[in-house]
């Protein structure tokens, strides 16, 4: 579940560094979503991949207003190794690596 995390408006898109990082079984990932052109929402995805390039899950897909969230990411089931977490939005994508150690 995606949490709103302060009540200031960010100037820009970002996505921060999981923390812990390498982590087990859960980490955080923050990312600020900013207002641009006046608009008041924007769609976000956060998506996870594997060291091939594969999508392995989408934890969120869904409109959000301009803020700084979080949410956890509970990698249990996935098996010791390098992914990826990509933030998409219109005219914004970043991704950073994540290690899970078992």
């Amino acid at each position: 579940m995606v949490q709103n995390i302060s009540t200031s408006i960010p100037r820009e898109f970002k996505l921060y560094q999981n923390y812990p990082n390498p982590f087990n079984p859960v980490t955080k990932i923050r990312f600020d979503v900013p207002k641009i052109n006046g608009d008041m929402t924007r769609n976000v995805k956060l998506l996870i991949y594997d060291i091939f390039g594969r999508e392995i899950a989408m934890l969120f897909n869904q409109e959000l207003e301009p803020g700084s969230y979080k949410i956890d990411l509970d990698a249990a089931k996935y098996p010791s190794g390098l992914y990826f977490y990509k933030l998409v939005t219109h005219g914004f994508t970043d991704t950073k690596k994540m290690l899970v150690i078992k």
